[in-house]
């Protein structure tokens, strides 16, 4: 499991890695990387140079946390990310990039140990489930954190990924209902029409009548299904913050 430091200021840099030091003492093992310059890290993600857990300084020069976050985001990173910040202004920007949690500096021992639990934890559990789609040139397995939505158009699956590629699938014999069973089964998804079933995850914001996705995409909701929905999505971000 890979971690990644990024803080431009040198002293709380070091200290960060002296408590993941202290943490793996444990018997924890993680991969260690420390940045104090946002912008290399920036460039390494946006050649898909990932980690697994990301804890960041909010305010740097030139690339701030969020930055880097929403950037991680962007690529359909499913990575956690832990704030570390001298003021708590930014909260909602933090939430914003679904940010595990959000610490103020000087950080404690015991609530950065708790944000690393719940990282390691959070990565084991939801290891990545594939999602079988039977198309013209054989089955795709394609993992459930790269699936944005999926659509059921003309008895066809349309897999939306959050590179913007789409899987089509042959023509569907059972119902959309029985095809997506075993994946709207999981705590990530969320069927808001018929013919549509997104992943939470990849929610940008919730609109009248419709949810705009990361990717820019407008997905409709039922009429009667948008109480659900509204009620089902608070849920699911207030569980990410818990």
């Amino acid at each position: 499991m890979k971690v990644v430091i990024c803080d431009d200021c040198i002293r709380d840099l070091q200290n960060v890695e002296k408590l993941l030091e202290t943490y793996m003492n444990a018997g924890i093992r993680l991969e260690v990387e420390s940045y104090a310059d946002a912008c290399i890290l920036y460039e390494r993600i946006s050649r898909g140079e990932l980690a697994d857990i990301y804890v960041l300084d909010m305010i740097m020069s030139e690339k701030t946390g969020i930055d880097i976050g929403s950037l991680l985001r962007e690529v359909g990173s499913k990575s956690v990310i832990i704030y570390l910040t001298s003021s708590d202004d930014f909260a909602l920007e933090a939430y914003g990039v679904h940010a595990a949690r959000y610490l103020l500096k000087p950080v404690s021992e015991k609530d950065f140990f708790e944000a690393l639990d719940f990282a390691v934890s959070h990565i084991k559990v939801n290891a990545d489930i594939l999602f079988p789609v039977k198309t013209k040139m054989g089955t795709v397995s394609v993992p459930y954190s790269r699936i944005e939505y999926i659509e059921n158009y003309s008895r066809m699956l349309n897999v939306f990924l959050t590179d913007k590629e789409i899987v089509r699938s042959i023509f569907i014999r059972k119902s959309f209902d029985e095809e997506i069973r075993e994946i709207a089964g999981d705590k990530n998804f969320l069927r808001v029409h018929k013919s549509f079933l997104i992943n939470m995850n990849h929610i940008k914001k919730l609109e009248p009548g419709n949810i705009l996705m990361e990717s820019g995409r407008r997905i409709p909701v039922s009429k009667t299904r948008t109480a659900n929905v509204k009620r089902e999505y608070l849920l699911f971000i207030s569980e990410c913050y818990m």
